[in-house]
């Protein structure tokens, strides 16, 4: 079994990794309300008002991206992916403003 050691930013959560590696695994961009239902789902308890207050914080980090202002709609972005492998260092990055 190979772990991955995932340099988090300190402002970051492990909702945040769990958010993030929903939208990679299942490869498709949702609302705030499609990913509290498929989270749930899954046996994630996440809140919707968790997940309303980390996906700002999560864009404007560049690790997900708004595919559709209706919505809005979001998917993890290249960033999130290389987050997610181990490949990113977010330690030193600072806590977005949302």
């Amino acid at each position: 079994m190979h772990v991955v050691r995932r340099n988090r930013a300190p402002w970051m959560t492990g909702r945040d990794d769990i958010i993030l590696e929903y939208l990679e695994d299942s490869g498709t961009a949702l609302n705030k309300r499609g990913l509290e239902i498929n989270l749930r789902k899954e046996g994630y308890d996440i809140s919707y008002s968790t997940i309303k207050r980390r996906l700002p914080k999560l864009h404007e980090a560049g690790l997900i991206e708004v595919v559709s202002e209706k919505g809005p709609w979001y998917q993890i972005t290249e960033e999130g992916t290389e987050y997610l492998e181990g490949d990113a260092n977010l330690r030193d990055e600072p806590e977005p403003d949302s």
